[in-house]
């Protein structure tokens, strides 16, 4: 397995809709979106390959109302740090927004993950 389908299986058992980068505009609520938005390099000075790799990831979730997208985010959090398949630690707490125009709320938090390569 891989960090992307670990952590895609991870977030689908909390809410059923969830998407790499992007969610089409007029996808059901809530659903969730994950990015990698960096990570450390790993390297040797033997040139080996290692059998770790870091990535930095953004999870955000999208719903009609702050208390949904704020309890979706909390669980996300909590099997993020409590999953075997990877290691996961938040880099920050959740942060709230929300976008009058489309009528919608969101959360994100990022996670410093490891995962085997």
């Amino acid at each position: 397995m891989s960090l992307e389908s670990d952590l895609q299986d991870l977030l689908e058992a909390i809410c059923p809709r969830v998407f790499a980068d992007f969610a089409q505009l007029k996808t059901a609520k809530p659903y969730v979106t994950w990015q990698q938005i960096g990570g450390r390099a790993v390297t040797f000075v033997d040139n080996l390959v290692p059998s770790k790799e870091n990535a930095y990831v953004q999870i955000n979730v999208w719903s009609t109302t702050r208390s949904e997208a704020k309890t979706i985010a909390k669980q996300i959090e909590s099997a993020m740090t409590t999953t075997t398949a990877f290691q996961a630690r938040p880099v920050s707490a959740v942060v709230s927004d929300s976008d009058s125009d489309l009528h919608i709320y969101s959360t994100r938090q990022d996670f410093d993950c490891w995962a085997n390569r």
